[in-house]
C-alpha cells in the first residue's frame, strides 16, 4: 500500500483506501445488524449500528492494512445472553462475512451491467481496477474472516458444526492458543508461505462464479 505512494500512484491508493474502509465498515454493521434483529442491542447501545465508519474503524488496525496490508475493525461488542435463539452466535458471526459476500456480488455485478450498456463512468482503467479490487477485498475479507482460528468469525461459526464435546474442546483450545496460531499464519505468510495469495486466488475463482451479467 505504502509503495502505490512512494511510487506517485495517489489516486490507486485513495480508491484502496476508501475500498477497505467500506468493506470493514459494512462487515461490521452485518454483525451488529444481526445481534439487533435476535435481540440483542448491545452494538446498538454502543453506537455501532451505523454506515457511518467512523465508530468502526480501529487508528492502529486501519494503519497496519496501509503500511503491511493486513489489519483490522473494531470488534463489535454482543451479549449472547439477549439473543432470542440458541444459534444467535452463529447468525451473528456470520453476518460479517456474509455482508461481504453481498457487497462483492453487487460490486461485481454492477460493473459488468455498467459496462454491457455502454455507461462511460465504467470505462477505463481506473473504473476496472476499483470495482475489481473493491469485489476482490470482500471476497478476501470474507474467506480470511471464515478462517476458525483466533478471534476470527470462523472460531464463532465452526463449534455449531461439531459434536457438543469436540466444539467444547476446540473452544478450549482456541481460546488458549488460537490467537498464536493467527499471528503464526500471518508471519508465515510474510516467511514467504502464500497463505493469503492463496485466499486472494480462490476469491477470484469465486467472483467468476458470482458473475451472472
Amino acid at each position: 500500500m505504502i509503495l502505490l505512494l512512494l511510487d506517485g500512484q495517489f489516486v490507486l491508493f485513495v480508491l484502496i483506501v476508501f475500498a477497505l474502509i467500506f468493506s470493514l465498515t459494512f462487515h461490521e454493521f452485518g454483525h451488529a445488524k444481526a445481534a439487533s434483529l435476535i435481540g440483542d442491542d448491545t452494538a446498538e447501545r454502543a453506537g455501532r449500528l451505523t454506515l457511518n465508519p467512523i465508530p468502526h474503524i480501529d487508528l492502529l488496525g486501519l494503519l497496519l492494512v496501509l503500511v503491511i496490508g493486513i489489519g483490522y475493525a473494531k470488534p463489535v461488542p454482543a451479549d449472547a445472553r439477549n439473543f432470542r435463539t440458541r444459534w444467535g452466535m452463529l447468525l451473528v458471526a456470520a453476518a460479517g462475512p456474509a455482508m461481504n459476500l453481498f457487497l462483492a456480488v453487487v460490486t461485481i455485478n454492477l460493473y459488468l451491467i455498467g459496462l454491457k450498456l455502454g455507461w462511460s463512468f465504467f470505462n477505463g482503467q481506473i473504473a476496472y481496477f476499483f470495482f475489481t479490487y473493491l469485489a476482490l477485498i470482500n471476497m478476501l475479507l470474507m474467506l480470511f474472516n471464515l478462517l476458525p482460528i483466533g478471534p476470527l468469525d470462523g472460531s464463532y461459526i465452526l463449534p455449531y458444526a461439531l459434536p457438543r464435546e469436540l466444539a467444547l474442546k476446540y473452544l478450549r483450545i482456541n481460546q488458549r492458543f488460537g490467537s498464536y496460531a493467527l499471528l503464526t499464519l500471518i508471519l508465515i505468510n510474510f516467511a514467504g508461505v502464500p497463505v493469503f495469495e492463496s485466499l486472494w486466488s480462490i476469491g477470484e475463482m469465486m467472483l467468476r462464479l458470482v458473475s451472472f451479467v
